[in-house]
């Protein structure tokens, strides 16, 4: 498993390429803009991409979408249902614009995706939007807008909730063992880290 990331679009959003090299395929994660460079990136792995996972479906993480699923019309693209919507709100929306049914996908609680030999399983953590997930893959948690280093996502957008995204951290946390944790923003962190340092993921765990 190899994991290539980049910063993407106006604010800088952490875009993901999660990569199984032995099966020669990859998935990207996150495509918030500058698709072109995006599509370089996938073509230096010599893998084909495979999917595109969305943590969430703000503009930020998925404005480059449409624009890969140009050149590469048959991949799929998954995303929780609560942050799809029919009509295009515009270039800022925060929630994601669907696909025709060709390439749109959606992932729920518990799904396991299969990517290559790598197996990636769904975990809901609504409060930064309804539909916003984390994805974990053997030691390694793509956590989107949920879980930042040391912070967590905003809750004041439509759809956040500050109550849900304690209890998705809450959640986080009784995950066993640790796990490296790539955020939608910023750095990347460790769970035991957070656990021990993060105010939002000790408040969600004291309930």
């Amino acid at each position: 498993m190899k994991i290539i990331s980049m910063q993407v679009g106006p604010i800088m959003t952490n875009c993901y390429l999660l990569c199984d090299d032995q099966r020669g395929v990859c998935a990207c994660i996150d495509p918030g803009g500058e698709a072109e460079r995006v599509e370089k990136a996938i073509q230096a792995t010599g893998c084909a991409l495979a999917a595109i996972y969305l943590t969430h479906g703000h503009f930020d993480h998925c404005n480059g979408v449409r624009e890969l699923v140009s050149m590469h019309p048959d991949v799929p693209v998954y995303i929780h249902a609560k942050d799809a919507v029919d009509e295009d709100l515009g270039e800022y929306a925060l929630r994601f614009t669907r696909l025709d049914a060709h390439n749109q996908r959606y992932y729920q609680e518990g799904d396991v995706l299969t990517l290559g030999d790598l197996r990636i399983t769904v975990m809901e953590t609504p409060g930064h939007s309804r539909g916003s997930v984390c994805l974990m893959v053997e030691n390694v948690i793509f956590s989107g807008d949920t879980l930042f280093r040391a912070s967590c996502g905003r809750t004041d957008f439509d759809g956040g909730d500050y109550r849900e995204i304690l209890q998705s951290l809450a959640r986080l946390a009784k995950l066993d063992g640790s796990y490296h944790v790539y955020p939608g923003h910023d750095r990347d962190t460790d769970l035991d880290y957070e656990r021990r340092v993060n105010p939002y993921m000790q408040q969600g765990m004291r309930g």
